[in-house]
């Protein structure tokens, strides 16, 4: 699964990459002949995808790797390594954006020239472009449920929400308002804070040890229960690591079984948890005597 995971990751990369190496460039071309500060700094985005992508395949390609000595719980880790770069570079992409745009603003320093109507035909292509890059990605960060290519697929959306941004800033300069080209990119860097702020926030969680949603939890609890000889569940706790859930469990047993019979009916409960919730790497089972 985890060289599945790999080569999917890596497939869609490539394809990602260069598909933006190419929309880049047409977006400096047309921000360049087209009079457009927001289609300069709708490239500036989209060549940060570039960068964010191969994070991204450092991030995956670094995960899939085996326990080791030093790594012994695995290195699941690594992928929300990856995605708070990605986030890091969005926000820093995004308030580079923004700061130029204000400064155009608010000094009136905007071009009067008219702005090209290439500018708005590449617009029109980007917004169309990394819409699907955006889905073409998620789909497949949700088949081999990899958060750092999920992250990858947000920031192909954030791209695709700026170039409409730009679009609309771009047609209102046409339309003899040119303050709205460099509001536009006022626009674009908060939608790539939002996205960025919101990828952050999403890995850091899973890096601390953040518990799983209740409705998981309440879950796992019902599938202990399942087993008639567990009396009880004193303590349950979940933490995520990576995309990867562990669970710590305190169950209450019949206090005059033996010591094989407790150990068989926590390999029971251990082995149903694992098969029902795939995400689960491991299981760790206490259990308390209870008299009767």
């Amino acid at each position: 699964m985890k060289k599945t995971k790999e080569q999917l990751a890596i497939k869609v990369s490539v394809n990602t990459i260069i598909w933006n190496a190419m929309l880049s460039g047409l977006k400096l071309l047309a921000g360049l002949f087209g009079n457009s500060a927001a289609m300069l700094s709708d490239a500036v985005h989209s060549l940060s995808d570039v960068l964010s992508t191969a994070i991204v395949m450092v991030g995956v390609k670094m995960a899939g790797k085996q326990s080791d000595k030093d790594h012994p719980y695995g290195h699941e880790r690594f992928e929300c390594v990856a995605a708070i770069i990605l986030a890091l570079i969005l926000v820093s992409v995004g308030a580079m954006i923004g700061w130029g745009g204000v400064q155009a603003v608010i000094s009136g320093n905007h071009s009067e020239a008219e702005v090209g109507v290439i500018a708005l035909v590449a617009a029109i292509v980007s917004i169309i472009a990394k819409e699907g890059m955006y889905w073409y990605t998620r789909a497949a960060a949700k088949k081999v449920e990899s958060g750092a290519l999920l992250a990858d697929a947000w920031h192909h959306r954030s791209d695709a929400m700026s170039s409409v941004g730009s679009f609309i800033g771009i047609l209102g300069a046409r339309l003899g308002f040119p303050i709205l080209d460099p509001l536009a990119s006022v626009v674009i860097c908060l939608f790539i804070l939002k996205v960025g702020y919101d990828i952050f926030k999403d890995s850091i969680g899973k890096m601390t040890d953040k518990a799983c949603d209740d409705a998981v939890i309440e879950e796992i609890r019902a599938a202990v229960l399942e087993d008639e000889a567990v009396l009880g569940i004193d303590q349950i706790k979940t933490r995520l690591f990576g995309d990867k859930i562990y669970v710590d469990l305190e169950i209450s047993l019949n206090g005059s079984d033996t010591l094989n019979e407790a150990h068989s009916i926590a390999e029971r409960v251990h082995e149903n948890i694992e098969e029902k919730f795939p995400k689960v790497k491991h299981c760790m089972i206490h259990v308390n005597p209870k008299n009767l």
